[in-house]
């Protein structure tokens, strides 16, 4: 479907309850073309910016990216990964593909499952289609907006923490304006390429990316939903014991 001439989604008239926000969160991975303008772009990273920070120390950096420079950053990203050079993360993501312990190695892989055979219709030896779709995360899913996000070396593992506040803030105020999000690890892979893009001093740890724009309601990868384990799996309460 040409999207190039759809009506332009209008923010939420009502804004939503935080409640709302959450429960609507998604990770969209099929936007449509529609321009988010500067002034919303910045006045969501305002809003994410009340994020709380170890001594307020504020950590964190944005690179936003739309248009050409989009455009030049993805083809960048693109020829990487086709050559499979300028690999390198700023800091150990995740376990390597055997690493995975349970439970995260069965809810890993019941959400590929979810995602390519169920969502996508391909099959798990389907190692062409899969890594097309792969690819998808260069162009941050044709999102009219990129985001990476960094955050200084210097207070070390404390800033990851405050990046990641700062990541939910920033989606949150995007659903509450009627935006939708995805953030994205494959972009790190290969962090020196957006290094040299973004010109990204070596005392910032890159992050994650982000994509920013309006969901594709038509399209299938957006009937996506991922369950979440219930609070008594994850949750211990320790109370006062009875006299």
């Amino acid at each position: 479907m040409n999207h190039t001439s759809a009506t332009a989604p209008t923010p939420t008239a009502t804004p939503l309850t935080v409640e709302d926000a959450l429960r609507s969160r998604r990770s969209v991975r099929a936007f449509l073309p529609t321009p988010v303008p500067r002034s919303t772009v910045e006045r969501l990273l305002a809003l994410a910016a009340r994020s709380a920070s170890n001594s307020n120390c504020q950590p964190w950096q944005v690179h936003v990216v739309t248009g050409a420079a989009k455009r030049s950053l993805t083809a960048a990203l693109l020829r990487a990964h086709g050559d499979d050079e300028g690999r390198g993360r700023d800091y150990a993501y995740q376990p390597e593909q055997d690493g995975w312990r349970e439970p995260f190695r069965s809810r890993r892989r019941r959400f590929g499952e979810s995602l390519y055979r169920d969502t996508l219709g391909i099959r798990a030896d389907d190692t062409g289609a899969r890594l097309d779709h792969h690819r998808r995360n260069y162009d941050f899913f044709g999102a009219p907006v990129g985001i990476v996000l960094t955050t200084s070396r210097h207070p070390r593992q404390s800033a990851l923490v405050d990046a990641g506040l700062f990541l939910q803030a920033l989606m949150l105020a995007a659903r509450g304006d009627g935006l939708d999000t995805c953030p994205q690890a494959s972009v790190i892979d290969f962090s020196p390429v957006l290094r040299r893009h973004l010109l990204i001093p070596d005392d910032q740890l890159i992050v994650c990316g982000v994509a920013l724009g309006y969901a594709d309601p038509a399209h299938r990868l957006n009937r996506l939903r991922t369950p979440r384990e219930p609070v008594g799996s994850f949750a211990t309460f320790h109370e006062d014991e009875a006299d």
